[in-house]
């Protein structure tokens, strides 16, 4: 196997052999803590921009399948694992995660001691780094990492969002039957596709909506236009505050239907109510993440991916208040107006991958276009 290296901006160096495309890679190097979902993981859009590092050491046992992709392609820069298990087994699995990497011109490292590089991200910090199989100087892909633009300030949404509207028809999974035909909708409810989740839309589709999917940057006017009995704000990646246009188009659409905001759409949300948005040391990404409900005292096990968080004190003045708390780092995990029919998380409730604790949310989302909840 051909040698590769993976360089940090600090100067830390690992070195390894090249996993998927020949090539290099770059971007900001974060640490999934997930044993499964890998292949949500590498389709997942909010993860646009980053090298992703998989802490369980061995990836890619059960393959990969054409059933389990969150959207139309894989969206990481990179992926960097302890191994990449080249004999996969599983009913379900249809090619080894190598031969998929290739396939889609994904570049990785394997063979490097993934929990080392974790510990040192948990302590310094997430920060920019190249995977290359080309570059053999590790001090010269050093210095081109210390000049590599972070997150701060940069526009992905634009990267992953789709060009035109569209629809939405597939339910929930379940064994043996696949993907279902969900239900006869009840609800019109527009999606701002800022890097959508399709389990997100299985999961509003198997409780009676009928999803228009629309560009990030559709403005609050076309959204009005189609009546809609509520609006979701979807995941992404990036830098909340690097996406103006889109909490333009939020704030004309605050009180005029129920909304709910997941992930970057929690984030997106507090901008539009006057808020503000700091960067995390290496933010979330897992699915074993416990989330306190504030309301209840109930604790979820939750699945996380994001870089940046809403200060929850900077939208009290707003009518909103936190809902959740992370018990790991006590940082906001959701929100909720006080008067008006509008909500979001932090984290993901759509569990793709990850546990169910948070479905109930889709059916608080159900229940406000019902008129069944207030605020």
């Amino acid at each position: 196997m051909m040698a590769a290296i993976l360089a940090l901006a600090d100067g830390r160096v690992f070195v390894g052999r090249a996993c998927g495309t020949l090539g290099e890679a770059h971007g900001e190097v974060v640490f999934n803590t997930s044993m499964t979902g890998y292949q949500e993981i590498l389709t997942d859009p909010s993860y646009r921009g980053q090298l992703v590092c998989m802490t369980y050491p061995l990836i890619g046992n059960y393959g990969i399948n054409p059933e389990d992709m969150e959207s139309r392609r894989p969206w990481v820069n990179g992926f960097i694992v302890k191994e990449a298990c080249g004999y996969p087994s599983n009913w379900r699995g249809r090619m080894s995660l190598e031969t998929y990497m290739r396939e889609h011109g994904i570049v990785g490292i394997q063979g490097i001691d993934t929990r080392a590089l974790t510990r040192h991200l948990r302590d310094h910090g997430a920060q920019e780094g190249i995977i290359s199989a080309a570059e053999t100087n590790a001090a010269h892909l050093v210095e081109r990492a210390r000049a590599r633009p972070g997150l701060i300030g940069r526009d992905l949404v634009r990267e992953v969002s789709i060009d035109r509207a569209h629809g939405w028809s597939e339910g929930e999974w379940q064994l043996a039957r696949g993907y279902t035909t969900p239900p006869a909708p009840r609800f019109k409810v527009i999606a701002f596709d800022s890097g959508i989740k399709r389990n997100i839309m299985r999961q509003l589709a198997s409780l009676g909506c009928e999803i228009e999917v629309v560009p990030a940057e559709t403005p609050a006017a076309a959204v009005l236009e189609r009546k809609p009995h509520g609006i979701f704000l979807s995941n992404g990646p990036g830098d909340p505050e690097a996406v103006p246009y889109l909490v333009e188009s939020v704030r004309g659409l605050i009180g005029k239907a129920p909304i709910f905001g997941i992930c970057l759409g929690n984030q997106i949300l507090g901008l539009a109510f006057g808020g503000e948005t700091y960067k995390l040391k290496f933010g979330h990404h897992g699915a074993n993440h416990p989330v306190k409900d504030l309301a209840t005292g109930r604790v979820e096990i939750t699945s996380q991916n994001h870089g940046f968080s809403v200060d929850p004190a900077s939208v009290e003045k707003a009518g909103l208040v936190e809902t959740h708390v992370n018990l790991n780092d006590d940082t906001s995990e959701g929100m909720r107006h006080r008067e008006l029919p509008v909500f979001s998380v932090q984290y993901h409730p759509e569990a793709s991958p990850g546990p169910h604790d948070s479905h109930y949310l889709f059916q608080r989302f159900v229940s406000l276009m019902e008129g069944k909840e207030g605020g």
